[in-house]
C-alpha cells in the first residue's frame, strides 16, 4: 500500500462514519513517518509506550496478583527492571501464568534475567561488530594512503592498490 492509499483510506473512514472512531497506529520509528500521516485530524493523540518501570511493575502486580504491599521478590525484580528493557506486556504475560504470586513473580525474575542476558549479548555483539568495522575501516584507510618510496634517490608518490 502506498502512503497516498493509506491517507485516502483514513480520510475515507472519517468521512463515511457518523460516529467517532478510534484508530490505533503503532510504530517503533515515529521519526520515519511522513508528516502528512501525523498531522492533526489524522493523528490527534500521540502516546509514547516505554519499557516497564518499577512503578509500572507495582501497578501490574497489584492488578494481576492483588499484591498492594510488598513481596520478598520485589527488590530483586525492581533492580532487574532498572537495568533491563522489558515491556509491560511481557511482564503482564508472566504475571498471568499463575495465580500463585510466588510462582508468577519467580517467572518475572526468570524473564528479566533472560532479557538482561540477551541485552548483554546484543551489546557484546554490537561492540564486536563496531570493533570489526573499525578494523576494516583502518585497513581500507591504510590501503588508500599514498606510500612514499625512495626510488633511486627520488621520492615518488605511488598509490597502492589491492
Amino acid at each position: 500500500m502506498t502512503l497516498s492509499g493509506l491517507l485516502n483510506f483514513i480520510d475515507g473512514l472519517w468521512s463515511s462514519c457518523g460516529d467517532e472512531r478510534i484508530i490505533i497506529f503503532t510504530t517503533n520509528h515515529r521519526d520515519r513517518l511522513d508528516p502528512a500521516l501525523l498531522r492533526p485530524g489524522r493523528m490527534d493523540m500521540h502516546i509514547h509506550m516505554s519499557y516497564c518501570t518499577t512503578h509500572g511493575f507495582r501497578v501490574l502486580a497489584s492488578n494481576y496478583l492483588g499484591i498492594n504491599g510488598y513481596h520478598t521478590l520485589f527488590g530483586e525484580i525492581e533492580d532487574l527492571i532498572k537495568t533491563t528493557e522489558v515491556t509491560p506486556a511481557q511482564v503482564a504475560e508472566e504475571l498471568m501464568k499463575s495465580e500463585d504470586s510466588n510462582i508468577a513473580l519467580e517467572g518475572v525474575v526468570k524473564l528479566l534475567k533472560r532479557k538482561k542476558l540477551e541485552g548483554d549479548e546484543l551489546f557484546d555483539e554490537g561492540a564486536k561488530k563496531v570493533g570489526i568495522q573499525e578494523a576494516k575501516r583502518q585497513k581500507v584507510e591504510n590501503k588508500r594512503r599514498v606510500s612514499v618510496r625512495i626510488n633511486s634517490g627520488k621520492k615518488t608518490n605511488k598509490r597502492r592498490c589491492s
